[in-house]
């Protein structure tokens, strides 16, 4: 029963974001415009003035007032307020988050502390994917890469080590596939090979890596069907790909865990193998625009 209570405001940047997600289907057109454009771009958000954020965001700045409001603050001021306020904790150093992790866990125990953390932001991030995984999005998405001739295998940063495993697996298993990572810079040279019979997996997460986002349209652009994994529906990745996974990935003091797209990639990888295996490959390859997971 609604009570007449109204919902706190989000105190941090996760909040804000968890609370644009959760409203974005519902999102008038213009509206909806402004929180694709800050949450792709949130340092603009945090330093930029109305007139500069809006000219870039294709919007008049009354939009960004409305923006706010439709979030329940009560001027774009006191929303730009929280994008400022997550570069402070994003740039914080990484000895700053383990002072501030072992204030929080110190004394005796401690890294076993530390390790339950992390083993219950793991349990958190499956969890939701257990809950929200599109059975068919992920059927489609393996036999598209099953009946690849060639994956090529984009990401960078944190992402990277999925796509180091994706590619290690898919080798074990015999699908010949490319990971895009040149220590001499040939990475444009080797997506010049992909062709439409191939199929690019692309994975990156806030704040999103750069070389993966234009890898993934320089691969869009030519006919090369796109498979995506990423955070959010607002993630630039998503206007390439022809099917995309959003996975959440819950932290613990400021480190987040890669467990729910780790075992997405693996699931990936054995249903590739499976697909070849039993001569399916390609049975469902997606052209242009399909339904989405």
């Amino acid at each position: 029963m609604d009570d007449g209570s109204i919902p706190a405001l989000p105190r941090d940047f996760d909040g804000l974001r968890s609370l644009i997600l959760a409203r974005r289907q519902s999102l008038p057109k213009r509206i909806a415009q402004v929180a694709a454009y800050a949450l792709d771009n949130p340092d603009e958000i945090a330093f930029g003035t109305a007139a500069s954020i809006a000219d870039a965001a294709g919007v008049q700045p009354s939009t960004l007032v409305r923006f706010a409001q439709h979030l329940g603050f009560d001027g774009f001021t006191s929303l730009q307020s929280v994008f400022r306020e997550r570069l402070r904790e994003r740039n914080s150093s990484y000895e700053e988050r383990l002072n501030a992790l072992r204030a929080d866990v110190g004394g005796n125990g401690a890294n076993h502390r530390i390790l339950e953390g992390f083993l219950t932001a793991s349990g958190t991030s499956l969890d939701l994917m257990a809950r929200s995984i599109d059975e068919s999005a992920l059927d489609r998405a393996i036999a598209a890469l099953a009946g690849a001739e060639t994956i090529y295998i984009l990401a960078r940063r944190r992402s990277f080590p999925i796509a180091s495993y994706m590619a290690y697996a898919l080798g074990k298993l015999g699908v010949r596939n490319q990971l895009v990572e040149s220590a001499a810079g040939l990475s444009p040279e080797i997506l010049s090979f992909a062709t439409k019979r191939d199929v690019a997996l692309a994975v990156s997460f806030s704040p999103y890596a750069a070389e993966t986002i234009d890898e993934a349209r320089l691969l869009f652009d030519r006919g090369v069907p796109v498979i995506a994994i990423t955070d959010s529906a607002f993630s630039p990745l998503v206007q390439f790909a022809t099917l995309w996974f959003e996975v959440a990935e819950a932290d613990f003091g400021g480190f987040r865990t890669l467990s729910a797209t780790m075992a997405l990639s693996m699931a990936l990888a054995v249903g590739i193998g499976e697909a070849r295996r039993d001569g399916k490959p390609g049975k469902d390859r997606p052209r242009g625009k399909s339904p989405r997971s």
